[in-house]
């Protein structure tokens, strides 16, 4: 019969807070929580607890917040809990080989991604920029490489054609904290074998920066669609709109019909009811077709109401991603 794990969970954010939850909900006693210091947040900049440590606080469980793991006290603490595991997800910081060395089990990470493919700070994102078809978790043993470990489960999700970051990282969130406690109960009793990781398809998922967000409507209408969707609820992607910026928050590809013809990429097309229509591709000949939107000052909108309400400031012909100047 299996025996419950004494584990200490290293977290941060909302996508790490779903691991804990499951955790908190199975067999297993989680005996310690690591994570970020409180960092400013909000406009007043107040310090604020992570996600995971609000949640750790509500169960009363014993909170660490070092800016490092690499000292020989910080190390001698996490190493007095007598942890048979150390669960991490989206912690934030690196882990020492002697951390890695510490659990008698060693230590587990959540990936959000089918490893080898989108190793790295940004997965759930750049999958979806990619075009790929699918994505998932993946449970690994960490080493000192990044996200080099060998795998113990993966589990799958389908991405559609409006699937958006923000969807996609809640659905991984819950399927994590779900194959998290599938494998502990695993190890817990008879164990489960590690695979080590492909060499062949590894891709790397850089970080997320707010300058990709502007599009550039001469690319093509498919790679500018996976775009917003990757980028909603962050960074949001943008284009120029006279001195101001159009935030897109939803959008699909399409082809131009035969009885239109190619505009100067950026162009505000004859508009559906409910979207507007952007020329884009390198001819000017391919369709970005925006549902959600929002305009300067305003709120996101489905873009039916933004027509609607403020059809005189998207009017067909208006050039995208021009400054006032340059439309001048």
């Amino acid at each position: 019969m299996s025996r419950p794990l004494r584990v200490i969970f290293a977290g941060t954010p909302d996508f790490a807070a779903a691991s804990l939850a499951a955790l908190l909900q199975s067999q297993h006693r989680v005996v310690a929580v690591y994570t970020q210091p409180d960092r400013p947040a909000g406009r007043g900049r107040k310090l604020t607890a992570s996600p995971v440590k609000s949640l750790a606080l509500e169960h009363d469980l014993p909170v660490r917040q070092p800016e490092s793991l690499k000292s020989a006290e910080v190390q001698a603490e996490l190493a007095a809990f007598e942890a048979d595991i150390m669960v991490v997800v989206a912690y934030g910081l690196i882990l020492p080989q002697a951390v890695l060395d510490v659990p008698r089990l060693g230590c587990l990470n959540v990936h959000a991604s089918l490893l080898p493919r989108w190793r790295g700070a940004a997965p759930i994102q750049r999958a979806i920029e990619a075009g790929d078809s699918e994505s998932g978790v993946t449970i690994m043993q960490m080493d000192a490489g990044l996200d080099t470990g060998a795998m113990l489960l993966t589990r799958r999700t389908p991405i559609t054609a409006a699937t958006t970051g923000g969807e996609l990282h809640d659905t991984l969130a819950t399927l994590g904290g779900e194959a998290m406690v599938e494998v502990l109960d695993a190890l817990a009793g008879e164990g489960l074998a590690a695979t080590p990781q492909p060499l062949e398809g590894v891709t790397y998922a850089a970080k997320l920066s707010k300058a990709e967000a502007e599009l550039d409507f001469t690319r093509p209408a498919s790679e500018l669609a996976a775009r917003v969707r990757a980028f909603n609820p962050w960074p949001v992607t943008w284009c120029a709109f006279g001195s101001e910026r159009l935030r897109l928050l939803m959008a699909e590809a399409m082809r131009l019909p035969d009885d239109e013809s190619a505009a100067t990429p950026g162009t505000l097309l004859k508009h559906d009811a409910d979207a507007l229509r952007i020329a884009c591709g390198p001819q000017g000949n391919e369709v970005l077709r925006v549902t959600r939107a929002q305009l300067p000052g305003g709120k996101p909108l489905p873009a039916r109401d933004l027509l609607n309400a403020r059809n005189e400031r998207l009017a067909p012909g208006r050039i995208l991603g021009q400054t006032s100047e340059e439309s001048a």
